[in-house]
């Protein structure tokens, strides 16, 4: 597949950037990350979900989109490190279920991005890094990021739900699920190619349906 389009999924912690990184060396592709630090609301919505909550996730779609976007036409193989409807089907719908986004707000949200999602192309295959509350947990703590201080079990406990509901619906493009509690991608190169080999023989799978 001369061009391919990889987007890695998972919730807060499991390490999609890590994973980024390995399968872009692998593969000998463009790694994208996702630009985190770059969002000049997320420390003031870490402290204060209500009032920040439509201002951040914005901000995050129209990032995201607009990088969307440029990774369908780019010529090469590609690695995206978190997808836009994560953005919409997992963090804006919590933070509309908890009360912490209004429906008016939320509606509206909603609107721009089924208009923009319907617009642009899907990923050849989205990689899903499923990992349970406690491993979430302790991998954030080990990176250390002040304004993630205040994450707790029950909020992602709320995101794994709804990242189970969105990727059981997904039908844009085809999904690899990956369980990652017993993984270790920066200590364990046996973790990591088996990963790689998982990846590789679904983007075959993918290349041969759609040969003629």
């Amino acid at each position: 597949m001369d061009r391919c389009f990889i987007a890695i999924a998972g919730n807060i912690g499991v390490g999609k950037s890590t994973l980024t990184e390995v399968l872009s060396r692998a593969l000998g592709a463009r790694p994208f990350f996702e630009a985190v630090d770059a969002n000049p609301y997320l420390a003031d919505f870490y402290r204060d979900m209500r009032t920040w909550s439509f201002h951040s996730q914005v901000f995050f779609l129209s990032q995201r989109l607009r990088r969307h976007y440029e990774l369908t036409r780019h010529l090469g193989t590609v690695i995206q490190d978190r997808t836009v409807y994560e953005d919409a089907e997992v963090f804006a719908r919590n933070l509309y279920d908890q009360g912490l986004m209004s429906p008016r707000d939320y509606r509206v949200y909603r609107q721009l991005y089924e208009v923009m999602r319907d617009l642009v192309p899907p990923p050849t295959l989205v990689v899903y890094l499923r990992a349970s509350v406690e491993t979430l947990l302790q991998r954030i703590a080990l990176r250390g990021r002040p304004y993630e201080h205040e994450i707790g079990a029950a909020y992602l406990e709320q995101l794994n739900a709804l990242y189970e509901e969105w990727v059981a619906g997904l039908t844009l493009c085809p999904v690899l699920v990956i369980e990652t509690d017993a993984i270790d991608f920066v200590h364990r190169d046996d973790d990591t190619h088996a990963v790689v080999r998982q990846v590789l023989s679904r983007v075959d799978a993918i290349d041969a349906a759609q040969c003629p």
